[in-house]
């Protein structure tokens, strides 16, 4: 699967991304932020990474950029099955911060989700990563106002304090229509 938004493309792993997508996450401060992550990460993490088979129903995605000089890879973004629901994760190499990759890229692939039926989708970020709360309300959800102890394997697998958000797809969709009533009232 396959999908362009405004800046970015995001698309499957194929394994010859392997040494372009070590290159980007081998990066403690990167990885201590993911739960299934090892620290340290190896060549062979990511060649085992982009040799998975996708789920056709919580797709994962290598997000690229596409320029004059080729499409490098800035971080991945996904699902995986938790909790009978899609729960998203993603992560934006430490050069590409603060531009707004992770929103535009989680974005693209909740999109995704919605049009392959799911209703809600699961999230959430280590307390100690803010950075990933504030990008998770840009995308509408809301914080379920559960912070539970959850598995870190590059931690050590010490359990951190997360924060956990849930997007209601149909609440997001009425409230984005409510929203835009308001607006042009105004």
């Amino acid at each position: 699967m396959f999908y362009r938004s405004e800046r970015l493309f995001l698309r499957p792993a194929f394994p010859e991304d392997s040494r372009e997508l070590y290159d980007g996450i081998c990066d403690a401060g990167v990885i201590a932020m993911l739960s299934s992550a090892p620290w340290p990460y190896r060549p062979a993490d990511a060649e085992q990474y982009c040799a998975m088979p996708t789920d056709a129903r919580a797709p994962r995605f290598v997000i690229t950029l596409p320029g004059a000089k080729g499409a490098p890879i800035v971080g991945t973004v996904g699902f995986k099955h938790a909790d009978s629901e899609l729960e998203l994760g993603y992560w934006i190499a430490r050069e590409h911060w603060g531009q707004g990759y992770a929103t535009e890229a989680a974005r693209a692939a909740l999109e995704v989700a919605r049009a392959l039926g799911n209703k809600r989708v699961l999230a959430g970020h280590y307390v100690d990563n803010p950075a990933s709360g504030r990008v998770l309300r840009k995308l509408g959800f809301r914080e379920t106002g559960e912070v539970r102890p959850t598995f870190c394997r590059a931690r050590g697998g010490e359990l951190v304090l997360a924060r956990r958000y849930a997007l209601d797809f149909a609440e997001a969709e009425a409230e984005a229509s409510a929203q835009g009533d308001r607006m042009r009232a105004a």
